[in-house]
């Protein structure tokens, strides 16, 4: 099994174990010239080791705000520490360092069809370059079989079921032992028990690496795995 100590991150977590720390918060998207408040004076923390669901109908800004705690876009507008780093105007290097540390999983789970299951979970890992190839095939083996897919390691997605894609996905962000675990709808393309199998193995695994995650989901048959529930509501936190 693999341990949380096999892999040491560039970034150091405060001594407070906030992991995201946001005061203040307001997004503009801007297009044509014209600027729309999409977030509004959002003021959010999220600690080390907690689940968290981020619920609130479509439009109201929970992907945007998801994408600006995983540096995937960035904002000009009050305090976003990741990590301990601020994010507000900070430069591309420090963006990478900081995707680097934590894993996503989308609705679509962007698997690549021309690579098996093992070789899209080990591009995850070779991202770390203190691992040869062969421990990086190992590491992608283990966690594929810690998600049950031990037995279909060299199978192609198009010959995956979907909840097994998004087995394969979940092992792909966790196999880095990421600090933050980001999760954009991941069982609205997924029957009930499918995806109440796969929020259960990523809750599991995500907590035996002590990192935090947030689940932005529509779906109320998954709100026990959490500990906290958070809503936005026309990009009000309420």
């Amino acid at each position: 099994m693999i341990t949380l100590t096999e892999i040491s991150n560039d970034i150091s977590l405060l001594d407070n174990d906030k992991v995201v720390e946001i005061e203040h918060l307001d997004f503009y998207y801007s297009n044509n010239n014209i600027k729309k408040q999409t977030l509004f004076d959002i003021n959010l923390t999220l600690k080390k080791g907690e689940v968290l669901i981020m619920k609130g109908p479509s439009g109201s800004g929970k992907t945007t705000l998801l994408t600006l705690m995983g540096a995937l876009r960035t904002a000009s507008h009050g305090s976003l520490k990741v990590f301990g780093k601020q994010l507000i105007h900070a430069n591309n290097n420090l963006l990478i360092q900081t995707r680097r540390n934590i894993g996503y999983i989308f609705q679509a789970h962007n698997l690549l069809k021309s690579l098996t299951a093992r070789q899209n979970v080990q591009m995850s890992i070779e991202l770390h370059s203190q691992y040869s190839p062969k421990e990086a095939k190992e590491k992608s083996i283990e966690m594929l079989t810690a998600v049950g897919l031990g037995d279909r390691v060299d199978y192609y997605p198009d010959n995956l079921s979907g909840g097994q894609k998004q087995r394969v996905a979940i092992a792909r962000a966790l196999v880095s032992h990421p600090k933050l675990v980001l999760a954009d709808e991941p069982t609205a393309a997924l029957d009930s028990k499918s995806g109440r199998d796969v929020v259960e193995i990523m809750q599991k695994l995500a907590k035996e690496q002590g990192c935090t995650i947030l689940i932005v989901t529509h779906d109320d048959r998954i709100l026990d795995v959490a500990e906290r529930i958070i809503e936005l509501e026309d990009g009000h936190l309420i």
